[in-house]
């Protein structure tokens, strides 16, 4: 009898499996040295699921019939109380948070808050990455004295200097402030002076990989310059950009809730972290909960990114990677060795 011969599908199914479990395998090794990027993840993970629960159930509900909401209570509704703005509560479990000076209930608040803040977070780091990316790509590769691309190149740099010699706050508190109160305001006026900080990161990679022997090679095999661009040196800068984004979405959201909290950010109706804490701050001594309701979600959002990003540093970083793992390793090793003994 003959052979069985396997499809060929079969083998390479194999293959990818086996290699989806070393990396999985390794990812593990990874987080158990780690375990605070495992608490990043899980925390940011949370966080991205709950915002889009916030915003989907009443929507997709809504197709069907009234729409109906995950929130415990109308983050708008009034408490009835016999004096309209003496209206603080302290934490109940009617109402986990307490409610506000005019009776709204605080949990419902800083959890409606969550989609808008995210959203800003994601989006303003997103579209600062694709600018900065683009710009710092063509500044750093294209950068030879004398031709276009480097007439290009110093063009590019120079306005990225000019923007990053005033703080980012700073320039996005008078950007604001021009443009006028209300989230689209602040929003634009923080776009306006992120991007700068990805072409300085992106560029100072493009020319550390741009001299690697791998890139002359190409060149010397007569790749064109698009090819060893995208082929070659963004795929090798990806791993820092991933890093920064991931830490830069928390620093997005402090930048849009500092701006609220000066008074030039969404309106008074709108919940928002940093217009809360704005609006509630007369409150700190009498309903402190008012504060540090929305203070905490802040804090403990930025901490998931900051953890998370900390986190991918050490897995996507090649030595980093293996100092973690051979710390998990090493004590198995000498146990073993022992037992041996």
């Amino acid at each position: 009898m003959g052979e069985t011969v396997q499809p060929s599908w079969l083998s390479g199914s194999r293959t990818r499996l086996w290699s989806a479990a070393r990396a999985a395998r390794g990812l593990y090794r990874v987080l158990r040295a780690n375990p605070l990027t495992f608490v990043g993840f899980l925390m940011v993970a949370f966080i991205a699921i709950l915002a889009f629960l916030i915003v989907a159930v009443p929507f997709v509900t809504g197709l069907f019939g009234p729409p109906v909401s995950i929130l415990p209570h109308d983050p708008n509704e009034l408490l009835p109380c016999a004096i309209p703005t003496e209206c603080a509560t302290s934490p109940s479990a009617q109402y986990w948070f307490g409610t506000d000076n005019v009776g709204r209930d605080m949990f419902s608040r800083v959890l409606a808050a969550l989609p808008l803040d995210l959203a800003i977070g994601f989006g303003v780091a997103g579209f600062a990455l694709l600018v900065g990316t683009g710009l710092g790509l063509v500044a750093g590769f294209w950068d030879t004295p004398g031709t276009l691309g480097g007439a290009l190149s110093i063009a590019i740099m120079r306005i990225t200097d000019m923007f990053l010699a005033f703080p980012s706050l700073v320039l996005a508190l008078a950007i604001a402030a021009s443009l006028g109160r209300g989230t689209g305001p602040a929003l634009i006026a923080i776009m306006i002076t992120w991007w700068p900080f990805y072409v300085r990161l992106v560029r100072g990679e493009v020319l550390a990989v741009k001299h690697l022997p791998y890139v002359a090679a190409a060149r010397a095999a007569g790749v064109s310059g698009i090819q060893i661009l995208f082929r070659h040196v963004f795929r090798n800068i990806l791993e820092p950009l991933v890093v920064y984004y991931t830490m830069d979405v928390g620093t997005v959201i402090v930048t849009f809730s500092t701006i609220s909290f000066i008074g030039i950010g969404v309106p008074p109706t709108v919940p928002e972290w940093g217009g809360m804490v704005e609006a509630y701050e007369k409150l700190l001594l009498t309903a402190p909960w008012t504060v540090l309701a929305p203070g905490a979600a802040i804090f403990l959002t930025v901490l998931a990114f900051s953890l998370l990003g900390d986190g991918l540093r050490d897995i996507l970083d090649p030595r980093s990677r293996r100092a973690l793992v051979q710390t998990t390793t090493a004590p198995g090793l000498a146990s073993k060795g022992a037992a041996e003994a």
